[in-house]
């Protein structure tokens, strides 16, 4: 088993590499003066079982093709197994036809993994569980979910919880981390009037004197995310924290929520913050290398992945 890191989040690799007791593989991966993306391993993998570290973050492109060219250089080398290790996929959101037209991108980037040569896909929580159908080779989505009940419970009083989903879509992960918690639920709902911006409506639930606990799988602008905590402190809610998979942070994201009435936010390392995320008070980040690291030895090891769900 060996471990390559593309450059999205190096840090994470790192990480990964240390709770496993490897080093990562030699290589250079690196653009030309014109941008295009230029890999070479620095050192023998035939017959080795490689996994390729990258999330499909911004520059989701750039780092797209990253993970495609590494790809095809360990195909070329004669890896015996490869295995695309994306902790945040990219193009997730556009998992369908939204509109006349339009493209369904997340099919595309997977056919794309897939003819560049990658035996398997290791993800955490994907936008949209059936982009799991659009592989042809075997795909295991972990779930952030144990790390941030392991959190949860050593951070807040679970006798004056309440989870709340910000949207109908979420409610099958927010009803998965109330109910290992024993506490209740509330949905945010709300009325999205074009992309990126959205109104909340209404609060279906009991949230008056409880802490709120707004769970997602990833924030991006922080509007919808800011507009639901306001939503419940107007009921009367003590706090509002949220747990999220993918801190994606795009624009003016952080400013938002750090003039937001959010008590904390709770991200993951899926994807890699940038300074200004870091050094905000309400921002805390959460190490995935760890549930990265068990899921990567068991496949390696042909064990269960599943176990690591509870």
């Amino acid at each position: 088993m060996k471990l390559l890191a593309c450059n999205s989040n190096v840090f994470l690799s790192q990480e990964i590499a240390k709770y496993l007791g490897l080093s990562l593989i030699k290589a250079e991966v690196k653009k030309f003066a014109d941008h295009e993306i230029f890999v070479e391993i620095q050192e023998n993998v035939r017959g080795e079982d490689i996994f390729v570290i990258q999330s499909t973050s911004y520059p989701a492109n750039d780092n797209i093709m990253e993970l495609l060219i590494a790809i095809d250089a360990l195909r070329r080398a004669s890896a015996k197994r490869i295995t695309a290790v994306m902790p945040y996929f990219g193009y997730a959101r556009q998992d369908r036809k939204a509109a006349p037209r339009t493209p369904i991108s997340a099919k595309l980037v997977a056919n794309l993994i897939t003819s560049a040569g990658a035996d398997r896909v290791l993800t955490i929580d994907l936008h949209a569980g059936q982009i799991q159908g659009f592989f042809d080779i075997p795909l295991d989505n972990l779930y952030a979910a144990p790390v941030f009940v392991r959190h949860i419970r050593e951070n807040f009083n679970l006798e004056n919880l309440v989870v709340v989903s910000p949207d109908v879509g979420g409610l099958v992960r927010a009803r998965a981390i109330a109910k290992k918690i024993s506490a209740d639920l509330a949905i945010v709902d709300k009325r999205r009037e074009r992309a990126g911006t959205s109104e909340v409506m209404n609060i279906i639930g009991e949230v008056e004197g409880k802490n709120c606990i707004i769970v997602d799988d990833m924030v991006d602008s922080g509007g919808t995310l800011c507009n639901a905590a306001e939503a419940l402190l107007e009921k009367n809610a003590i706090s509002v924290s949220a747990y999220i998979t993918h801190g994606v942070l795009s624009g003016k994201a952080v400013d938002r929520i750090n003039s937001s009435k959010l008590k904390s936010l709770i991200i993951t390392n899926s994807i890699a913050a940038d300074e200004k995320a870091r050094s905000v008070k309400n921002i805390k980040i959460l190490d995935i290398a760890p549930l990265l690291g068990e899921a990567i030895r068991n496949i390696s090891q042909e064990k269960s992945v599943s176990t690591l769900f509870d």
